[in-house]
């Protein structure tokens, strides 16, 4: 069996980050595993986690009052899910659920961040992959909306 550090060097996401990092960031996880249909999370909940999605499919989903939940974007496998862990006030934007069998390694957002207060370069080195993260998202969504509207 893997342990968290040498799955997370495999990965895009944490692909050339310094060996230490990877050992700070693994300190800080755990193993998830969701059915289809279960909720990972859900919009206005407290956002203290982001996940490495290892196998299987989660929707992220915009609540609509009037429709319900929409998608917007689907991740897969070797994805990262979740980054308003990072950002004040912590509180989930979306929800995302699990599509099909979903395993991960849940990362505890709260001890990254003390993690990252205590070493400002591996919080300037997370922060540079995710904000890559929300643009890519943002983009995709964004043709998204010009299809749907187009």
């Amino acid at each position: 069996m893997k342990t968290f550090d040498a799955i997370l060097k495999e990965t895009r996401f944490f692909q050339d980050l310094k060996p230490e990092y990877i050992d700070i960031i693994a300190g800080c996880g755990s193993n998830a595993r969701f059915d289809p249909g279960d909720y990972i999370f859900r919009e206005g909940e407290p956002a203290n986690t982001f996940y490495l999605i290892r196998h299987g499919q989660v929707v992220i989903e915009l609540h609509d009052p009037r429709r319900g939940q929409l998608p917007i974007y689907t991740v897969h496998e070797d994805d990262i899910l979740g980054w308003s862990w990072l950002f004040p006030p912590y509180k989930w934007h979306f929800s995302a659920r699990a599509v099909s069998l979903t395993r991960a390694i849940a990362l505890d957002g709260a001890c990254l961040r003390g993690k990252c207060d205590a070493d400002t370069d591996l919080g300037y080195e997370l922060m540079k992959r995710f904000a890559a993260i929300v643009i890519d998202r943002l983009h995709a969504t964004r043709l998204q909306v010009l299809d749907i509207y187009g």
